[in-house]
Parts: structure tokens; sequence; C-alpha cells
């Protein structure tokens, strides 16, 4: 399946060379009157431009030619780079029309990388990959909320299929599994994440709805639990369980209060176990969500007193 419908693009040799100061006219100045020309200045002896380069030259051919880039070598194009008055290095320019139009200077990480080449491509009026994409995962993410989970899967499933790495899609492909009653699935899909998102935070809270899905298998009945509370409120491990159960059934803001209550009874009871389940219910939100912002606010009141 081919989500975006986009041909292979031209080769990498094409997209990314390298320039000096005879070339740079052609192929800086000029060539970015038609498509924009990302610069990398570096050196051989700079440490970060090592690890910067192939992640630039990574980005630039995920654009399939909508971007080009041309590496420089600083020690053997001085005057290029006073004009530019580059002072250290790594150091990137993106041209459009003969002049910069963007850049940073020093190491960044793979997400900023892509961020910056797909914001140099739409300031030239280029429709960027990543930009596509991420309208594909909010139509997934439509599905989900629909109830239309494989569907969601199959389209999350095929942007993956376009960018491997792309910790929307997976984190989504996961909850889609979840939503599909699919957990062991969704275990396998989030185990093999690449390294390279393992620690995103779309990939936390797909791990902690995992968490929280396979606690809803067990969740006792909510009325005997709250019975039980109602008759013994030191009962922890019943005030537990009546928060993973209320969680399971939906009511999650009741869910948070018993956990803070807990936690405001015996923090340390069951090695922490309150705190570390309200973090994992925060995980599972959005961060935004007022659930969360009026939860964490409580626990560190409480924290903190």
């Amino acid at each position: 399946m081919d989500l975006l419908n986009t041909a292979t693009g031209p080769a990498a040799t094409d997209l990314i060379k390298d320039g000096s100061e005879a070339t740079f006219m052609a192929d800086v100045v000029e060539a970015s009157q038609d498509v924009p020309v990302i610069v990398d200045f570096w050196a051989p002896w700079c440490g970060p431009c090592k690890t910067l380069g192939p992640m630039l030259e990574e980005a630039v051919t995920a654009a399939k030619g909508a971007v080009k880039m041309v590496k420089i070598n600083v020690d053997e194009a001085q005057m290029i780079a006073g004009q530019l008055r580059i002072q250290s290095i790594p150091t990137v320019y993106a041209f459009h029309k003969g002049q910069p139009v963007d850049g940073f200077q020093g190491a960044l990480p793979g997400s900023e990388i892509k961020a910056f080449i797909d914001r140099v491509i739409e300031a030239a009026g280029g429709e960027s990959p990543g930009g596509q994409l991420d309208e594909a995962v909010s139509a997934a993410e439509e599905m989900l909320v629909e109830g239309a989970a494989t569907d969601a899967a199959q389209t999350f499933a095929a942007i993956l299929g376009e960018d491997p790495n792309h910790a929307g899609a997976y984190g989504g492909l996961v909850r889609a599994h979840i939503a599909a009653d699919d957990l062991e699935q969704a275990e396998a899909i989030l185990n093999g994440a690449p390294a390279e998102i393992s620690n995103a935070p779309e990939l936390e809270a797909a791990h902690a709805q995992l968490e929280l899905a396979k606690q809803a298998a067990d969740a006792g009945p909510v009325a005997e639990l709250k019975a039980a509370v109602e008759a013994d409120p030191d009962n922890h491990q019943a005030r537990f369980d009546l928060a993973q159960a209320l969680h399971a059934n939906g009511d999650v803001e009741e869910a948070v209060a018993q956990l803070l209550d807990l936690f405001r009874r015996d923090r340390e009871w069951n090695e922490g176990a309150a705190k570390a389940q309200l973090f994992t219910i925060f995980d599972a939100l959005k961060p935004n969500d007022p659930i969360v912002l009026n939860g964490r606010r409580k626990l560190s009141s409480m924290i903190f007193a």
C-alpha cells in the first residue's frame, strides 16, 4: 500500500553533493532558485559534524527531491565561511531563491532535523512528506476515536511503511491493537519498536495504555470494591483495586481521586504503588488533559507539603 502515492524520487547522488568555493554559486545560489538547498558547513576534525552529517543526509533523502543538500568543508572554503559569518561548526543554512532563509548551529536530534527540513520545504511553498504523514496520522487518530480500530491500524501501518521511525504512527498502531482488544499483538509491536524512538513520548503513552488495558482484564466489580472501601477506609488494597476498576470502566477522574486519597493516607504502601499507578494513568493521557494537570498539581502539593 503506497499511502502517499509518491514516486521513489531522485537518486541520493542527485540530491546530496560535496561543494566548494568554486561551485558554490551553481550548487547553492543558482540551484536554490528551483529547490531549497541545505548547506552543511563542516570540517574533518569536528566530532559533532560526523554525527549531524549522516542524519541530515537521511532527512534530505527522505524528502524525495523537495530539498537538496551541499556539504562545504570550511577548511577549504574559508572565504564563504567568512562571508556567512560561520563562527562555529557544525552550522547549517537553508537557501531559497539564492538567500539564506533558515539555519541552526550544533548537532540536533533526528526529530528536530526532520522538523527543520519540513519547515524549509513548506516555507518554499512545497509540501513535505513529513507534513503529509502527520496529516495521515491525524486521520488515523480520528478513525480510532470513531471506533474503527482495524482501519486505523491499517493506516498507521501504511505510514510506517513510508517512515518506520514515525513515533506517532508507531504509538498509534499499538493503541489501535489495544482498542481491538488484541493486547498480545500490541505488546509485540511495542517490544519491536526501533531503538531510535523507543523512548519517544508517543511510545511511552502507548506502553502506559497497554499496562492499564492489562489491568482492566482483571479488574473487580466496582460496587463491591466501593462497599469494601466505605466499610474500611484504611483498606488500601481495596482502594487500589477500586481505582483500577474505575479506570477500567472509564471513570478516569474518580480513579485518580482514589489513588490520590490512597497516597495521602500512606504514600509508601506497597512500595509506592499509588504514585506509580498515577504516573501510569498520566502517561496514558495527553499532557494537557485536565485530569493530568489537576492530578499532577494535587500530587505535587502532597509530596512537597
